[in-house]
């Protein structure tokens, strides 16, 4: 199954002098599998090694010598020799806590060689570490579930993958091809992008066969949860990750999870299934300028669940529930297109110096407003609304844009993609604003062209708009 990380571990692999390359990502997002077919493509020999397996590495990892390391690797069963012409795959590396520091050595001493690490729990042991880090020795890729685009090549719908990824700012899409689209966007939002869920939807059509896989992923990782919990309660745990799944597109508040637990108890549940990549946080930013992060408020922040497919699955919700859903269901009510949305645009962002997702909140007394999404691209403050209906139904989109002063904003639903100059007026405070901006709508399927879209939007658009704040 192809993955678009190929072409990253393939730029990576043709450097000469590359770093050891080190995959992260929840558990079952496909990074063993992408080693292994990174491999046969490459026409390299695959020595393989999964500490989980062999704990006793450890204390060879410890001598930091790269020749005994590989000596030993050597001495396993059924290993293929180690030579320049070989790749070498520590699979699960978080589970030989020496084997981290000691990629170092192979960067300054066996340079020749090409060495992947991987490791599903590898926040875990990153986050907490009591070893001096291989800074600047290692080089890091980030891995999710697949996208939509990868999904469309699994399906073998080679031209309307073709119709998306040669989409450009002024094309137009045939309204044959849109509805398609939106079709296999409502399967997408059940199957989700989990790659063994993909794999036996796609060799039997069979919605079942993916709700099988869901529920063994989500049994598999509740069987996680005691390796990285310790001393917490895994009956709550439990209940937190299933809570999770609802609060999707909600401001979280501890007491929605349970009212018997004090907050600081909750947010450590959080925090360690954030760390295990199976939620991920959207921090509110007040946009005020760039970095979003540097403007962020860690305490007030929104989840998304690792993949669409299993979120559903967590609520119960089976594809003949998803499939009588009118689109505008789909996109304003629930969670589903908002999740959709969220774990693409983290995918965009995921190997960017400003990798993490966030939004906009304004709470007052009287009126509150929320923009989904805010990201940065092109040196600007792009704010993404999932939302359908008229240009008027956006009125925390208009708040936004007249108190930032941006000139462009994005709109996701599920209408033919169009742009439009839109001219409304905002209060701030007790006075009226006159606001002027571009809303560019796009269907759901078009979400990873955001970052193209909005390069060719600034390259087109006059001097005072590329000065805009």
């Amino acid at each position: 199954m192809y993955r678009n990380q190929l072409d990253f571990i393939a730029n990576w692999h043709s450097r000469l002098n590359r770093k050891p390359l080190v995959i992260r990502g929840a558990r079952q997002v496909g990074k063993s599998t992408l080693v292994k077919l990174f491999a046969e493509q490459a026409g390299r020999v695959l020595n393989e090694v999964n500490l989980d397996r062999h704990h006793d590495l450890d204390s060879v990892f410890a001598t930091k010598d790269p020749a005994k390391i590989i000596a030993e690797i050597e001495a396993l069963p059924h290993m293929p020799p180690i030579s320049p012409k070989t790749l070498l795959f520590l699979d699960e590396i978080q589970a030989a806590e020496n084997a981290m520091p000691a990629l170092r050595y192979f960067f300054e001493e066996r340079g020749e060689l090409a060495v992947i690490a991987a490791g599903s729990l590898l926040e875990f042991l990153l986050s907490d570490h009591n070893f001096s880090m291989p800074v600047g020795r290692i080089e890091y890729l980030h891995m999710g579930p697949l996208v939509f685009t990868e999904y469309l090549r699994a399906l073998n719908e080679e031209n309307l993958l073709r119709s998306v990824q040669s989409f450009s700012l002024n094309d137009t899409i045939s309204s044959t091809a849109h509805v398609r689209l939106l079709q296999l966007i409502r399967t997408y939002c059940f199957v989700g992008g989990m790659p063994e869920a993909v794999k036996q939807y796609v060799q039997n059509r069979n919605f079942r066969d993916a709700s099988d896989v869901h529920q063994s992923i989500i049994d598999t990782y509740r069987d996680d949860f005691p390796k990285y919990i310790g001393s917490r309660n895994l009956t709550r745990m439990i209940r937190v990750f299933s809570h999770a799944a609802k609060t999707i597109g909600k401001k979280v508040k501890y007491s929605s999870f349970s009212r018997d637990d004090q907050s600081s108890t909750i947010k450590g549940d959080i925090e360690l299934l954030c760390l295990a990549r199976v939620l991920t946080k959207v921090t509110h930013s007040h946009c005020n300028g760039l970095p979003l992060l540097a403007d962020g408020d860690e305490r007030v922040f929104k989840l998304l669940f690792l993949d669409v497919g299993l979120a559903n699955a967590v609520l119960g919700l089976d594809w003949s529930s998803i499939s009588r859903m009118d689109n505008e269901t789909l996109v304003n009510e629930g969670s589903i297109a908002e999740q959709f949305v969220g774990q693409h645009l983290l995918d965009l962002s995921a190997n960017t110096p400003s990798r993490g997702l966030h939004y906009w909140l304004r709470e007052g007394k009287e009126s509150n407003a929320e923009v989904d999404f805010v990201v940065a691209l092109q040196g600007k403050i792009v704010p993404v609304e999932v939302k359908s209906g008229s240009s008027g139904s956006l009125k925390s989109l208009h708040q936004f844009v007249g108190e930032k002063q941006i000139p462009l904003a994005i709109r996701l639903d599920t209408n033919l993609p169009s742009m439009q100059r839109i001219q409304t007026t905002i209060r701030i405070g007790n006075t009226s604003k006159m606001v002027t901006y571009d809303l560019i709508s796009l269907p759901l399927y078009l979400v990873e062209k955001i970052p193209a879209i909005v390069e060719a939007y600034y390259e087109k658009s006059s001097g005072s708009y590329a000065e805009s704040p």
